[in-house]
């Protein structure tokens, strides 16, 4: 089957399915980095040609950046263009106040020098608190660096509408935001996305399969409570808990599993044609580690959701409230349980060469 692609902008075609780094960094569990790198080639080969990442998933650009230099030195230039990188830029809470354009324009040389390319295609800006320091200077500093052609698209991430548009507003083209957006969290659909389509800005979803929960591997499964070591499970067991009941979220596990059987595929597959069948979604972002997982993937382009499969999803869905306010709103707090799960102060690390010469 062919992977479905859609544009960002025009000229820039990207894969409705892009592969996500998160689960490669610290606290997923034990990563084979070598397994990883190497199974990033099977998911060139078919199409997923879009990579997600983070200057502050740790060690994940550096893989992807391990992934695109072997490809380039074993089958050329050419091949290794496919691959679209898409990083974050997310500064320090710590460093807000007195951040500097020369330390932003580092992070970008770094994620550069990590990835080992010229351009990074998509630079998407996060700001812990927007109450503190010059967010918007600092996009302008990204701006910048897109006219040296360090950049090719900007975007935000993890942000509603009061926090995306003073960017606009200062003249910056944004071309997507990435957002958590699933059957359980639909916190996306109510302002951001209507937004979005009148500004041409396009939402790139993560949380779709809620860390793995949107999976038969929990159909039929007994409330776990929070009981994990995987810090993404206690941050989607928190989701599921906004949802509604445990039973509730095994009712919609039921119906998701009984519209894939209709259509042939996994429950995880119609949980992620949902999320990419809602306006303005141009791509989900999924955390498959390994090609092992390359198959299930590939099923979200081998289906649509007719009418009546919407409509028995819509019809259990409204009686689930899901997370209520904005987007991110509930994680940005800092005292409330879904905030102090995150971790603020990735970005400079002790050996980090990078950021240790423009401060010292």
């Amino acid at each position: 089957m062919t992977a479905e692609t859609s544009d960002l902008r025009p000229g820039y075609a990207i894969s409705r399915v892009i592969k996500g780094g998160w689960q490669l960094a610290g606290d997923h569990g034990p990563v084979d980095s070598s397994a990883a790198i190497a199974d990033m080639e099977a998911f060139l080969d078919a199409g997923i040609t879009s990579f997600d990442c983070a200057d502050i998933y740790t060690g994940v650009e550096e893989m992807i950046g391990s992934f695109i230099s072997d490809v380039r030195e074993r089958r050329g230039a050419e091949v290794a263009d496919r691959v679209q990188v898409h990083t974050k830029l997310v500064p320090d809470l710590a460093r807000l106040s007195e951040l500097t354009a020369d330390e932003v324009e580092a992070i970008v040389d770094r994620s550069l020098q990590r990835l080992q390319i010229d351009r990074l295609h998509l630079v998407q800006f996060y700001w812990w608190d927007t109450s503190i320091g010059a967010p918007v200077t600092a996009m302008e500093t990204l701006k910048r660096c897109q006219e040296k052609g360090k950049i090719a698209h900007l975007g935000v991430t993890n942000w509603d509408v009061k926090e995306t548009a003073p960017y606009l507003d200062a003249g910056i083209d944004l071309v997507s935001t990435q957002v958590q957006y699933s059957v359980l969290d639909r916190r996306a659909a109510k302002i951001l996305a209507p937004w979005g389509a009148a500004h041409d800005v396009q939402l790139l979803c993560y949380g779709t399969l809620a860390g793995g929960f949107l999976t038969e591997n929990w159909l039929g499964k007994p409330d776990p409570g929070f009981q994990f070591e995987n810090r993404s499970l206690i941050k989607y067991r928190l989701i599921i808990d906004e949802f509604g009941t445990w039973d509730r979220f095994q009712t919609l596990l039921l119906l998701l599993n009984d519209i894939g059987r209709r259509h042939s595929v996994s429950l995880s597959s119609v949980a992620t044609r949902w999320v990419l069948q809602q306006p303005q979604v141009v791509a989900a972002i999924v955390g498959a580690r390994y090609a092992r997982h390359l198959p299930k993937t590939l099923e979200v382009f081998q289906f649509e959701l007719d009418a009546e499969d919407l409509s028995r999803i819509a019809a259990l869905l409204q009686t689930a409230p899901g997370p209520q306010g904005d987007v991110f709103g509930l994680e940005r707090d800092r005292n409330g349980r879904h905030g102090r799960i995150m971790k603020y102060n990735l970005n400079t690390r002790p050996d980090d060469a990078v950021l240790g010469a423009v401060n010292g």
